[in-house]
């Protein structure tokens, strides 16, 4: 038989024509079953390509994938470092360096006072406003010019003017390292540019840098004015003589780059390379982001990269909370035995009640997925007569790991007298009365 035949389960046999019909439709059939495997599978791939990303969201960003020699990640609020890549190094930070100055000018100098420009402090190179010896500002447009333009001879008039000397300065820029706790800084010049005494060179590590700013954002006195200063978009003044005018632009391009983004301050030396530290408020949480060494030319938006990286991973990663909300084990907090103390009648044991005084510490803190506050119990098991009311006998610690975020002090609820002869007397006169 020439062509296709096809035997039915009757047995009879198709022409040609309907064996080909019926081909077709088979093939139609098939591939039909085949579009709806394929279309399955690739669902199936897309999902699990969209769990892998999801994932791996959730890590932190490899040191290979920062250009930043040195990054920090910190949570502005409790101090805590989310995030860091060498963040304790020690290195040039260039003009990141003018934050510092910034805040000490404003927590020691009035706003309005005049400010007369040294030759020092006209001869400092470029970036510079181009101020001449003898030249009169007010502090205020000095900051401005400071912030905004980074001028290196704006630092130096600021400088001599609150403490008489760049040397001078440098002492109080050191000393307020300290009290902020940096304990890895080293500060020569006001405006950053690179230098070395017989102590060391000028630096600080991303971990110091974060810290300043936090400072700056958060513990000041003078928090409100440091960011409506670095906030501003353009500045304009003049010499209060009037015979000069300046204009002044902000160069941090993140203030445009991310919702919430809330100040911050850019550097650059040949030694430093590209430096930024900046900050971000959004949904009740701040962020900081240190970076140090982010590249050098042609590199300039290498930190601008980091930064939004670095800002994105503590964003979709970390969450607020208060440790307080996790309340103490009431069943810890039994009476205490005091060992030689007075009690109601002769071989009764006194005791005292623990009492949880305020909770000190952090009261907003981030944490990542998985990550669990605990409770740490160190409370006397015997006290020893006498004992005052307020006495402290323990406390209660909040920990994330290894680190303490927040304490209670426990202390006795009670005055509990040592046993003495006049006691033992009235106890033993109370007996021989009942008796």
């Amino acid at each position: 038989m020439s062509g296709f035949s096809f035997l039915l389960e009757s047995g009879s046999v198709l022409s040609y024509k309907s064996g080909i019909a019926a081909y077709k439709s088979l093939k139609q059939l098939f591939w039909s079953n085949m579009y709806r495997r394929i279309l399955s599978l690739f669902l199936c791939v897309i999902t699990l390509i969209s769990t892998t990303i999801k994932v791996s969201a959730e890590e932190p960003p490899k040191e290979t994938e920062l250009y930043a020699k040195s990054a920090v990640l910190m949570d502005a609020d409790s101090g805590r470092i989310l995030y860091e890549k060498n963040g304790h190094e020690a290195m040039a930070n260039a003009s990141t360096t003018k934050i510092l100055t910034c805040i000490l000018a404003l927590e020691n100098c009035d706003l309005d006072s005049k400010v007369t420009v040294s030759q020092n402090a006209a001869s400092q190179p470029k970036v510079h406003l181009g101020m001449h010896e003898g030249q009169t500002f007010y502090l205020k447009d000095l900051l401005y010019g400071l912030m905004l333009e980074s001028y290196n001879d704006c630092a130096v008039a600021i400088a001599e003017h609150i403490a008489g000397s760049t040397e001078n300065f440098a002492d109080m820029m050191n000393e307020k390292a300290k009290e902020i706790g940096c304990g890895d800084s080293y500060f020569i010049t006001p405006n950053g540019l690179d230098k070395k005494d017989d102590v060391s060179f000028h630096h600080t590590t991303a971990a110091d840098l974060a810290k300043i700013m936090r400072y700056c954002i958060k513990d000041s006195a003078k928090t409100a004015e440091f960011l409506e200063i670095t906030r501003t978009g353009q500045y304009g003044f003049s010499d209060v003589e009037g015979t000069a005018s300046y204009s002044c632009y902000n160069h941090n391009a993140f203030l445009q780059m991310m919702d919430g983004a809330l100040t911050g301050k850019t550097g650059f030396t040949g030694t430093a390379g590209y430096c930024y530290i900046g900050a971000l408020e959004r949904d009740g949480r701040t962020y900081i982001v240190a970076l140090l060494a982010c590249g050098w030319p042609n590199n300039k938006t290498y930190k601008w990269s980091d930064t939004k990286k670095l800002m994105t991973y503590g964003i979709e990663n970390y969450r607020k909370e208060d440790p307080t909300q996790k309340a103490p084990d009431a069943s810890i907090f039994v009476p205490i035995e005091v060992e030689g103390g007075q009690s109601g009648a002769i071989g009764k044991t006194a005791s005292v009640s623990p009492v949880i005084e305020k909770y000190c510490g952090c009261t907003g803190l981030l944490l990542k997925e998985g990550e669990e506050i605990d409770i740490k119990y160190e409370i006397s098991d015997r006290l020893y007569a006498p004992v005052k009311k307020g006495d402290f006998i323990g406390k209660v610690s909040y920990m994330l790991g290894d680190e303490v975020i927040g304490e209670c002090c426990v202390v006795a609820g009670d005055d509990v007298e040592k046993i003495d002869f006049g006691w033992c007397m009235e106890r033993v006169l109370a007996l021989l009365w009942l008796s």
